[in-house]
Order: structure tokens, then sequence, then C-alpha cells
């Protein structure tokens, strides 16, 4: 749309269904490439995609030239048909429902990629979990605990 300008920096957090560790390193950088080109087919900018076994971090520049769940779903949908259609897993792969989305100003972006970067030695210390609440803390997000992710059934 001519004469509209934005700057929106977001950073999603999505999980693997039950918080599984099934997102393996040998496919992991694979994955992750097939969702950057998703995000720039919708025409938004990765600024970084990263993640351990069980959930992804990415961080974009966000164009309004479509709602942020469209985006989300487009990339949650399609990233688990992929995976299911390469056959990495011997059971069928789904993200968990939701995801939590947070913005951030330019200032910032050096340091969420620098923690994007560093998500392996960051979840040594830390559970997924933990992580993000810390995070819907920071942001100030109401949100009951109960519903944060699917229920884990062993």
């Amino acid at each position: 749309m001519a004469n509209t300008y934005t700057q929106i920096h977001i950073h999603a957090v999505f999980a693997v269904k039950y918080r599984q560790a099934l997102i393996h390193k040998s496919w992991k950088d694979e994955l992750f490439k097939y969702i950057t080109a998703i995000v720039q087919e919708k025409e938004h900018k990765m600024l970084i995609i990263n993640g351990v076994e069980d959930h992804v971090h990415m961080l974009f520049g966000f164009r309004p030239t479509q709602s942020l769940s469209e985006l989300m779903y487009n990339v949650k949908s399609f990233s688990s048909g992929w995976i299911n259609k390469k056959g990495f897993l011997p059971v069928k792969f789904n993200w968990q429902n939701g995801y939590g989305a947070f913005s951030y100003a330019k200032s910032d972006l050096k340091n969420v990629i620098r923690y994007i970067e560093n998500q392996e030695e960051h979840h040594r210390k830390e559970s997924l979990k933990k992580e993000y609440i810390k995070l819907l803390d920071k942001f100030e997000v109401d949100y009951d605990e109960k519903y944060i992710f699917d229920k884990v059934y062993y």
C-alpha cells in the first residue's frame, strides 16, 4: 500500500505438541530454511531462527500485509506438513496449539538475536516452560498457566 511505512519486529515462539523432543539435529537446519522460505514468501524478513528439540524461536521483520495469526498458521501448518512428507519421524509431527509473539524495538534486536542464537546453551539451564513464562511476565501478558502448553501424556 502506497505511503505505508512500518517497523515491526516480532519474536515468535512455538513448541512441538506435548513439548516432545522431536526436532532432530540432522534435519533442524533444513526445517529452519523451510520456515524461513515461508516467512519470506509472505514478504516478511527473517532476522534469525533457532531452537532446540522441542521448540522454535524466530525473529522477523513483520509487514502488515497479513495478520500475525495467519502467518503463524502458515508457518506451523506448512512446516508440519513438510516434516511429515519428508518422513523424518516414525510418528506424525504436530506443533502445539497457539504460539507466543512479542514485539521489540529496533534498538533491542541485537540482544534478541544473541538470545535466539544461544538457545542450545540457554536450555541446558532452563526449561521451555520456565523460559516462556518469563517472556509472558516480562511483556505483562495475562495468562492462565494451565493453558500455556498442551498437556503432556506419558
